[in-house]
């Protein structure tokens, strides 16, 4: 049974005065995921995210959101996606909560039900009443607009609007910007959870390692083409170890029969003996099967570690710094 896909794009293509932005794009974003959308500014990310939102119509392809067409159903996509822009706009001369039930009134959210979101989401965002005074200090602590509020508190707040409808789907564009390294934290941390609640996530961010840290898998766009896709883990093994695995062992005195018995075992492309250290290239995930190997010949397995890639690794192989 195929997975459900919140979102598939298939040839997706948008120009501008003749120029073209995105280029014949295929995407595939899982149901209940993080998906992290990368790629160095002008590379087509904002517009392919314009056109999943039915904001700007495609000049070829197709694409599918949640089931429905953005450019032929677009009511339909607004009313289950949420868009987090990199710049957001609010009402500065209300409140936090005004500014939210301004949002739930436009949405169709019933009083009684406005009112209940808005202290769900303003918990979640941490921007209860008792946070926004102790934020905005003792001299403000009667003008609580959000006009007075910082970069990040609006940042927030712009979580909070997006929250509050309850989407199944949402887009967030550079959704740190203006935080301190604790909200960052805590925004990564609700981001990570959103999945577990039934809301799909494509986050697009320059911080290389907050998508390392909530993403599932990733898109990497450039010049408007789609150069690599899919889990992280897998596309460093595809793009930096030629699909491989690589295994490290360590143990005391590994001999040839040891390191002839993992030689021999399924999957096993090679071993190389550094000192105490056994490096196994495999074509799948062995650490079960080779740990047993060394127990059962009776070496000691002092510590074992499978390589993993850095999300910056991946990304430098493709947009090499001069």
């Amino acid at each position: 049974m195929s997975e459900t896909l919140a979102i598939s794009a298939q040839g997706l293509t948008k120009r501008y005065d003749g120029v073209t932005v995105v280029d014949h794009l295929n995407l595939q974003v899982k149901a209940n995921e993080v998906f992290g959308l990368l790629g160095p500014n002008g590379a087509g990310k904002t517009t392919t995210i314009l056109m999943m939102l039915g904001l700007t119509e495609p000049a070829e392809g197709s694409v599918s959101v949640l089931g429905f067409s953005p450019t032929r159903e677009p009511l339909k996509v607004k009313r289950q996606v949420g868009y987090l822009p990199e710049r957001v706009g609010f009402y500065e001369n209300m409140t936090a909560r005004e500014n939210l039930r301004f949002i739930a009134d436009l949405n169709g959210i019933s009083y009684n039900e406005a009112n209940q979101r808005t202290d769900e989401v303003l918990k979640m965002v941490g921007l209860t009443e008792s946070e926004i005074m102790e934020a905005l200090g003792p001299k403000r602590k009667i003008e609580k607009t959000v006009g007075k509020f910082s970069r990040g508190m609006k940042q927030r707040l712009g979580i909070a609007e997006v929250l509050i409808k309850r989407p199944r789907l949402v887009f967030l564009d550079e959704p740190t910007a203006g935080l301190d390294p604790k909200g960052i934290n805590q925004l990564l941390d609700l981001i990570a959870a959103l999945p577990k609640a039934g809301t799909t996530v494509v986050l697009s961010s320059h911080q290389l390692y907050q998508v390392q840290r909530v993403c599932h898998s990733i898109g990497i766009l450039a010049k408007g083409k789609m150069v690599i896709q899919g889990a992280i883990d897998k596309l460093g093994r595809e793009a930096l170890a030629g699909g491989r695995f690589q295994i490290e062992v360590e143990t005391e005195n590994p001999g040839e029969k040891l390191i002839k018995v993992i030689r021999g075992l399924k999957g096993v492309l090679g071993v190389e003996a550094k000192g105490n250290v056994l490096s196994i290239s495999t074509e799948a995930d062995l650490r079960r099967q080779v740990s047993k190997a060394v127990v059962e010949n009776n070496y000691p397995l002092i510590q074992m570690k499978i390589q993993e890639f850095s999300l910056d690794d991946i990304y430098m192989k493709y947009f090499r710094e001069e």
